[in-house]
């Protein structure tokens, strides 16, 4: 609703300059809220109508801005306005503010802030993202909780914009990997006890054949050997491979369900191995293929063509590697799917590969090679349960859910939970994610169990233990929260205004998100949102106070519930209803 409200000012300076209301559009934004002084609800930077020639920087650039102060008309929308510190601020009428904005809330909640105008020029189109990405035959490792949980969140937030999204998980099942896993199952492996643990029975055997084949040159050539003939297409290579995958996607879907999270589609390298072969037929019909003195064949990056820097795409024995298969599959997801932009979400260190692969698909002349885009994430250290370090993303869940479990023992309410295990996971799930959001994501970070799961502070439980609040509270009242009238007039105290002020600002934080593909900002926005609902909900009573003010301030949090719940959703997040 902070349209009608940019679109009015807009309609101002469109009058005063001459020019299109769109022009100003972007520039209007809403002030951040200060609990220490009454803020004006939007502001232009001068600099900014400087920038686009709007204002001319020749002369006293303060007489002018007082000359178009004074030529902005208060009307029943726009108060007053002032220049300040290099800002035209503006002050809104509030019972409008209260009345516009909560009357969206009510109809339309889940248009809210992703229906603005601030994302007109951005093109809505098919967005398809590619995350988590574990490895086929290893446990999920809490490595991929980043990328999991990162990707889940771009595909979130695209789809609440309109855009049609394909999620891929693009698992690691090709490769050197499988031809030590061939030739280790061949020595150690036991189908008995791939029945009793599969994933844990895999991840010995292939640490076991990785220590033989350190210091065993013979382990590592009948590893080349079993890669070549699964290359090849030989019947028993191929059926363990095939076995490995199948029990390993099967334990990450479950994985998959207690975070959250879906796939619209699980591909892998093998799914484009053999079109790897049409990829260097075309590298050398394009005469971008080369072979070194070693026998292997690669593209050269260089902006001089001298080789100083390259990318292998061919082992001397023939086989393909990663980056072979990566350009493949883009190849073959802009065929099939017809994307407008592809997202890969992998750690940092993957940079270098991303960027030879752009090139690649650049050099091969593909059109759509600017539409691909790598979102790098740091690394994460310190996440272990009281047994010690931790590997697996399964043993994080289950420690999250647990502490969570013991901290929610000592809560009165927990006894009135139908399945407070369930409640438990996804408090314990929040915890992570916000733990992990509430930085860049380029950033590692150290994780600590104790800040992580406390109820106070800036803390994924502190968001569902506000959220909670509110439903508790909207259902002590039943429906009369949405049904009937109410008079925003009554909700003029600073803790109202400081929510609906804040909630003015929805919208651009939600774009800046899209821009960045940071969550940082959104995760901010809640917590500061919670902080004043806290605030409210202590100082602002429904009970007991009479039926319009209630009424009014009934509608207050609602609408503040409805916007909650619709950005944790967007950063993957369950809200729990009771706790």
């Amino acid at each position: 609703m902070a349209c009608f409200f940019r679109r009015t000012i807009a309609a101002q300076l469109s009058r005063i300059f001459g020019r299109g209301e769109d022009v100003f559009i972007p520039a209007i934004c809403a002030v951040p809220v200060s609990k220490k002084q009454v803020s004006p609800d939007f502001r232009v930077a001068v600099g900014a109508l400087v920038n686009k020639g709007i204002i001319s920087s020749d002369g006293d650039l303060q007489a002018k801005c007082e000359v178009l102060v004074r030529q902005i008309k208060q009307d029943r929308v726009v108060e007053d306005a002032a220049f300040e510190h290099g800002m035209l601020n503006f002050r809104i009428n509030k019972i409008i503010l209260a009345k516009k904005l909560l009357s969206q809330l009510n109809k339309k909640p889940h248009e809210f802030g992703v229906r603005s105008e601030l994302f007109s020029n951005i093109r809505r189109g098919r967005t398809l993202v590619e995350f988590s990405s574990p490895n086929i035959a290893k446990k999920f490792h809490a490595g991929h909780l980043r990328s999991t949980i990162i990707g889940n969140f771009i595909s979130n937030l695209k789809e609440a914009l309109g855009n049609d999204v394909i999620r891929v998980n693009y698992l690691g099942d090709w490769g050197m990997q499988f031809g030590l896993l061939g030739v280790g199952f061949q020595r150690f492996g036991s189908q008995e006890k791939l029945k009793e643990n599969a994933l844990q029975h895999l991840f010995d055997v292939y640490v076991q054949v990785n220590k033989e084949a350190e210091g065993d040159e013979g382990v590592q050539e009948a590893a080349r050997v079993f890669f070549r003939k699964l290359e090849e297409g030989d019947d028993h290579a191929l059926l363990l491979w095939k076995q490995f995958r199948e029990i390993t996607v099967e334990e990450y879907k479950r994985v998959y369900k207690r975070l959250g999270v879906h796939f619209d589609l699980y591909s892998g390298e093998s799914f484009h191995q053999r079109q790897t072969q049409h990829v260097l037929q075309k590298l050398r019909e394009q005469d971008l293929l080369k072979t070194t003195e070693k026998g292997t064949g690669v593209v050269d990056l260089s902006p001089a063509g001298d080789m100083s820097s390259y990318s292998t795409v061919l082992r001397s024995d023939g086989t393909s590697l990663y980056i072979t298969r990566d350009i493949a599959a883009a190849i073959d997801r802009k065929e099939k799917n017809n994307f407008d932009e592809m997202i890969y979400v992998t750690d940092k260190s993957q940079a270098l590969h991303f960027k030879q692969l752009f090139q690649i698909l650049k050099a091969m002349k593909c059109p759509w090679a600017d539409s691909c885009r790598h979102v790098p994430f740091g690394l994460v250290q310190g996440m272990s349960t009281r047994h010690g370090e931790v590997v697996f993303l399964e043993d994080i869940l289950d420690e999250a859910r647990n502490r969570m479990l013991r901290n929610m023992s000592h809560s009165r309410t927990t006894k009135d939970l139908e399945n407070p295990e369930y409640t438990a996971e996804k408090v314990g799930v929040s915890a992570l994610i916000i733990q992990d959001f509430k930085g860049p994501i380029t950033s590692d970070y150290k994780f600590d169990w104790k800040r992580v799961l406390q109820a106070q502070g800036d803390t994924g439980v502190f968001l569902q233990y506000t959220h909670a609040r509110l439903c508790s509270l909207l259902r002590m009242h039943g429906d009369s929260a949405s049904e009937a009238e109410f008079d925003p007039a009554l909700l003029q105290e600073d803790r109202s205004i400081f929510i609906l002020q804040h909630l003015l600002r929805y919208d651009e934080v939600l774009y800046r998100c899209t821009q960045e593909l940071q969550p940082r900002h959104l995760v901010n926005f809640l917590m500061t949102l919670s902080h004043f609902v806290a605030s409210a909900h202590k100082n602002l009573a429904v009970k007991g106070s009479p039926p319009a003010l209630a009424q009014a301030r009934l509608r207050l949090f609602a609408g503040a519930c409805s916007v909650l719940a619709n950005g944790m959703t967007i950063l993957g997040i369950t809200p729990t209803e009771k706790m």
